[in-house]
């Protein structure tokens, strides 16, 4: 990584004059240890439309946004504006945490991801329901 110059100061690394959304989903990816095809097989994407998404390419919709912040660990409003909870860049370094601290994060991720995947379930549940229901009309 590049120093950083007077214009660009560390804190301003996500600064919406200088980073993209794509820029700050993949700094929050990889500050989550995940590659591409890890997140893309968690929200049920293809490794491909992760990919336009890193690259501003295409943006995801309101529902992956929100999958997104969470699984994350980070605010929707950072991701599209760099406001709100989020990373402080690559230069800010990591917060000591104890192992049960690790442990208790690493629970609530799995957690998180869970009741994510179980809200898009019911979210396909009740579309299945309300076709039902418009067929038998």
């Amino acid at each position: 990584m590049a120093e950083s110059s007077p214009e660009t100061p560390q804190n301003d690394w996500y600064a919406p004059d200088v980073a993209t959304f794509g820029d700050r989903l993949a700094g929050a990816r990889e500050a989550a240890g995940l590659t591409q095809a890890d997140l893309a097989q968690r929200l049920g994407v293809r490794l491909t439309t992760l990919q336009n998404w890193e690259e501003d390419l295409a943006e995801p919709r309101g529902n992956r946004l929100q999958m997104l912040a969470g699984m994350l660990n980070v605010s929707i409003g950072w991701l599209l504006t760099a406001e709100g909870d989020g990373l402080a860049g690559p230069d800010a370094g990591p917060i000591p945490l104890t192992p049960a601290a690790e442990a208790t994060l690493a629970d609530l991720r799995r957690m998180r991801a869970r009741a994510l995947e179980l809200a898009e379930d019911l979210a396909q549940l009740e579309r299945d329901m309300r076709q039902a229901m418009r067929s038998a009309a």
